[in-house]
């Protein structure tokens, strides 16, 4: 279990050493609870992540919202105030950092 943990841990911070993948993006928000289960995986993604992710995109505001009873979602914001948002509830932190990597893609148009 703890290998496996590991693993996982090491590829979702594989992909935050990616060179900038937030060229388009104008913002990116995360919003979560501070205790609740199924905000877990996304507070462990964001103390995992968000070191690396700002070193890699030092323009970027990524702006961490957490209150209580919050659920779980990830907010990006591109060009002439155009939004796309993810909820992460029930999502692990391999499927969050997919689900990052969408949003940065929403915004290349690819």
């Amino acid at each position: 279990m703890i290998d496996h943990q590991a693993r996982e841990a090491r590829r979702t911070t594989k992909m935050a050493r990616k060179a900038p993948l937030f060229r388009n993006l104008k913002e990116l928000r995360i919003l979560f609870c501070q205790t609740s289960p199924a905000s877990a995986p996304t507070r462990s993604f964001v103390e995992k992540n968000y070191k690396e992710l700002k070193t890699v995109n030092p323009k970027l505001p990524i702006l961490i919202r957490e209150c209580s009873g919050t659920e779980p979602q990830m907010w990006a914001r591109y060009d002439l105030g155009v939004e796309k948002g993810i909820r992460l509830d029930s999502l692990t932190e391999q499927q969050i950092s997919n689900a990052l990597e969408q949003l940065a893609k929403v915004g290349t148009g690819a």
